[in-house]
């Protein structure tokens, strides 16, 4: 059996199901929780954490490459980035939110495109 979203094997038993569809663990987890950049209640809890660690903040290495990216260039678009990183597109997308809720990162736009840049 395959995914209906991704095409990854699922094997007999192992399938979820979500708005009938049959979902792999990491769609079905996607469905369940989707990626947001735009969360006041992501970004509360990340500067009481930080707060209260009063240490400095610990990155992978996803975001540690998201950051130098955005500083080399000044900021990209999407598309630019997956293509600089080398990472699948939802990947990039949570390690981006993740960084956005403490305010390391933002989006503006500039002219009609939206821009990923540095906070």
């Amino acid at each position: 059996m395959k995914c209906d979203k991704c095409s990854q094997n699922i094997e007999d038993g192992e399938e979820r199901e979500f708005h009938d569809q049959k979902l792999c663990d990491d769609c079905y987890m996607d469905a369940l929780s989707p990626t947001r950049t735009c969360d006041p209640w992501a970004v509360y809890t990340a500067k009481s954490i930080s707060e209260k660690n009063s240490g400095p903040v610990q990155l992978n290495e996803i975001q540690t490459k998201i950051l130098q990216v955005l500083e080399e260039t000044g900021g990209v678009e999407f598309p630019a980035l997956i293509e600089k990183i080398g990472t699948e597109a939802k990947v990039i997308e949570r390690e981006f939110a993740a960084l956005r809720h403490i305010e390391k990162v933002r989006a503006e736009m500039r002219g009609e495109k939206k821009v990923l840049r540095l906070w």
